[in-house]
């Protein structure tokens, strides 16, 4: 797996950072500027620190100062972090570090606006493994910054039979068999009630109840309440997640977190000192 050092060093690489010719030709070297990243919309701030990782990269001696705390709410205006030194250093870093923030606060936006929804409940907002390739460490992470949980976060980390490991094993109870050999936590999703009481008598750690209606999960939370964690999947949203919750489920899995977000509007408005 990439580290975040590698994965920035790729970022700047492919926005050819350390080449900017309209930097190189306008600005040139030497001027001292200050800069600081304005809000444009409400969020939940996620990243700034690894928005510090990318211009310092760029530049070790640039002055980094965040102004927002991660997972704390901002509005329209609000000033998240200043930046200060070699004008052209800010320049090359802004776009890559933007990028990434204005992702990751989107992500933590979103996820506090489905957990704010179930508050109260007891029932827990989680993500899915539905994360862009090689960022998935920092996107679950402004999911925990708006105040979801992780779901697992790698195929090796615990099992979760899903449709198609059903369809090569034969049945619900055959694959929760064979995975019970892993030694691994072993979680199987189900599409019916018939496969929930396949799942339970097979010894299942936690049933995944992909696309129920809403009154079929009430009928597996009479079934299994107490016997197996259960959670919701599939067709979660911001308007049906309360009552899905309020069924009396476990936790909630909700892939638009990382998939179909909002990035937050950020700007990067640069003084010249």
């Amino acid at each position: 797996m990439l580290s975040l050092d590698e994965i920035i060093k790729y970022a700047l690489e492919e926005d050819r950072a350390f080449d900017d010719v309209t930097t190189e030709f306008v600005v040139g070297r030497g001027l001292k500027a200050r800069a600081r990243a304005v809000a444009k919309s409400h969020g939940v701030m996620a990243g700034g620190w690894v928005a510090e990782k990318v211009f310092k990269t760029v530049d070790p001696g640039l002055f980094f100062l965040q102004e927002k705390a991660e997972g704390k709410e901002f509005s329209p205006g609000e000033v998240l972090f200043r930046v200060e030194g070699e004008a052209s250093s800010i320049l090359k870093g802004e776009r890559v570090s933007l990028n990434f923030l204005q992702r990751l606060c989107g992500i933590a936006t979103l996820t506090r606006r489905f957990v704010e929804a179930v508050e109260g409940t007891g029932v827990k907002i989680m993500d899915t493994r539905k994360t862009t390739p090689l960022l998935r460490l920092l996107e679950k992470y402004a999911v925990k910054m708006g105040g979801g949980e992780n779901h697992r976060f790698d195929l090796r980390e615990m099992v979760l039979i899903k449709e198609n490991h059903i369809e090569a094993a034969g049945s619900v109870q055959e694959a929760v068999r064979r995975a019970r050999k892993s030694g691994k936590f072993v979680e199987v999703e189900v599409k019916n009630l018939q496969e929930l009481e396949e799942a339970l008598s097979a010894g299942a750690d936690r049933v995944m109840l992909d696309n129920l209606p809403l009154e079929e999960i009430k009928k597996a939370v009479a079934l299994a309440k107490g016997k197996v964690e259960l959670e919701a999947s599939g067709g979660v949203s911001l308007e049906n997640v309360r009552e899905i919750a309020e069924a009396g489920v476990d936790m909630i899995s909700v892939g638009s977190l990382t998939h179909s977000f909002r990035s937050s509007d950020i700007s990067l408005l640069l003084e010249v000192i």
